[in-house]
């Protein structure tokens, strides 16, 4: 699979079809134009997921194609990809103050993905029991309306995942940002940022961690 990050938490993800031959895309949490930060125009989807009904999240429009569209918790399948959505809150608050938040489980070319929407509280044991095994975690780690870097730090190591990419802070340019405050709590050292990550299960660590940070274009 090859993982793009468009930004705040989006996400396109590009994998084998049931069969081999097709490309199945995925995108997650596409934004809407009067962000600070601009989707490509070529973005495609054949599935489609977002974390919460804000715009910042759930921008179709933004989106080629005729996806398969899911917002919200529960089991769904499209185009040989499993999706489960797991209930959290957007706050510490029992959504009181910002509502609702997906988390979604992605499971396809033989990997478990799960992408932690706007989470803005730690977890519980039911939540880590759904997050087991987990190959590839997208982690918000910038505060203000999510968790902030030490408690995604905490979050991280709660799951365990094979590798982490943080999400959600601040962009300067093409610098990481905040995200060094996230690097300091995971005690990692600062990765040379990617354009994109071309994955297989083969690749995965098998013994420690990996970080993966995105240079956004």
């Amino acid at each position: 699979m090859n993982i793009f990050w468009h930004g705040k938490s989006c996400f396109s993800i590009a994998i084998k079809g049931a069969t081999g031959a097709e490309e199945v895309r995925i995108v997650i949490d596409p934004y809407h134009p009067e962000s600070a930060l601009k989707l490509p125009r070529s973005l495609v989807a054949d599935v489609l997921l977002s974390s919460h009904d804000h715009p910042s999240h759930n921008y179709r429009e933004g989106v080629a194609g005729d996806p398969f569209v899911i917002t919200g918790p529960g089991e769904y399948e499209a185009g040989g990809v499993f999706v489960y959505g797991i209930p959290t809150w957007h706050d510490k608050a029992d959504g009181a103050t910002h509502g609702a938040n997906t988390m979604y489980r992605i499971e396809c070319e033989g990997m478990s993905l799960a992408h932690l929407g706007d989470l803005g509280h730690v977890l519980t044991d039911t939540h880590l029991e759904a997050l087991k095994d987990i190959d590839v975690l997208f982690v918000p780690v910038g505060g203000g309306s999510t968790i902030d870097a030490v408690t995604a730090a905490d979050v991280v190591n709660a799951i365990e995942p094979r590798v982490v990419i943080p999400m959600h802070y601040a962009i300067t340019g093409r610098a990481p940002g905040d995200v060094q405050k996230f690097l300091k709590a995971m005690g990692a050292n600062t990765p040379e940022p990617v354009e994109k990550l071309k994955l297989s299960k083969k690749d995965l660590p098998t013994d420690q961690v990996q970080v993966v940070v995105f240079a956004h274009s």
